[in-house]
């Protein structure tokens, strides 16, 4: 144990060097940008606050006012004798026992922590990637199976589908999706766009099926048949659950990627993660701070999955 830790120091010790030039370069190149850093605007955009006016519908009087812990019940009573209690928060009463209010007036504020708008865009962002992954799952397994497959107009049908999709660009296939598919068959911009991202996504799935597949040695299909079994059970018993194993790592990885892809759906208006900073950019003018923001509310995503994905392959490994 000594010995390998006498022969990988030096390699730590030289990586650890590297990341602090790395970080040292970006800092300096920082310091050059003549730019005023706003990162106190960012906590707002997670959770903020919300502040909602209770207004007296009718002109009339505050009968009383009594405290409630932080809140504070205030009854109304209206010219002709119709009361009403309206609840506010205990340190926003803008109203005094007595008061003549007229219709419209402020009687104080209902406060209630909300989500702001980068987390209402990651779980967009996160929701809608999940969805285009389970039809890109299904689609892509149907279209490898149908790669192999002895049928010429499957196959022919399978690789004129990969080929178009994966010959495109996938802002091109959204466009097209959305502007084209979309307002022919009056389809909403949320399916198109889980509809551009299944299509995009299973055409690399079907190739990982595919190959998986084909890694599987043919013997596994000769003993399988030899025992009885007809081609779907082969298929789903035997060759399936080996070929699973192999290709979990690519799988995983393309589903990862899906997530990152998935902020091209901005385009088309959906407020997914990315859209959301764009629209806290126009009111703020904080883009650096923001695109860094985004920027790291990704990578986390992504490396958590990638961290389950890990996981996975071990217990996988260990079941071998």
């Amino acid at each position: 144990m000594l010995k390998a830790t006498t022969k990988t120091w030096p390699w730590k010790l030289l990586l650890v060097v590297i990341l602090l030039v790395f970080a040292a370069g970006i800092w300096g190149a920082v310091q050059k940008i003549d730019y005023h850093w706003r990162w106190n605007r960012i906590p707002q955009y997670f959770l903020y606050l919300d502040e909602e006016a209770q207004k007296i519908p009718f002109d009339g009087t505050v009968e009383s006012i009594r405290k409630v812990g932080d809140d504070a019940e205030v009854t109304l009573l209206s010219d002709n004798s119709q009361r009403l209690v309206q609840t506010v928060a205990a340190d926003s009463i803008n109203v005094d026992e007595g008061d003549l209010l007229f219709e419209g007036d402020t009687v104080g504020f209902v406060k209630e922590w909300r989500i702001g708008p980068l987390v209402y865009g990651l779980w967009t962002t996160l929701w809608i990637s999940a969805v285009s992954s389970v039809f890109a799952l299904i689609l892509g397994l149907l279209t490898g199976l149908a790669r192999i497959s002895n049928n010429l107009t499957l196959r022919g049908i399978a690789i004129t589908y990969v080929e178009c999709i994966r010959g495109t660009p996938l802002l091109v296939q959204i466009f097209i999706a959305y502007f084209f598919l979309g307002t022919v068959f009056d389809l909403s911009r949320n399916v198109c766009g889980i509809g551009a991202l299944a299509l995009f996504a299973g055409a690399y799935v079907a190739e990982i099926v595919r190959a998986g597949i084909q890694a599987i040695p043919k013997g596994q299909t000769e003993a399988a048949r030899s025992l009885g079994m007809n081609v779907f059970q082969t298929m789903a018993d035997v060759i399936l659950p080996q070929a699973f194993k192999k290709i979990m790592p690519p799988l995983a990885g393309q589903f990862i990627s899906l997530i990152k892809d998935s902020s091209l759906v901005s385009v088309i208006a959906i407020t997914d993660l990315t859209k959301s900073g764009r629209e806290i950019i126009t009111s703020t003018f904080a883009t650096f701070e923001v695109w860094l923001v985004v920027a790291v509310m990704y990578l986390l995503v992504t490396s958590v999955l990638s961290q389950v994905v890990f996981y996975m392959e071990r217990r996988f490994a260990v079941s071998d």
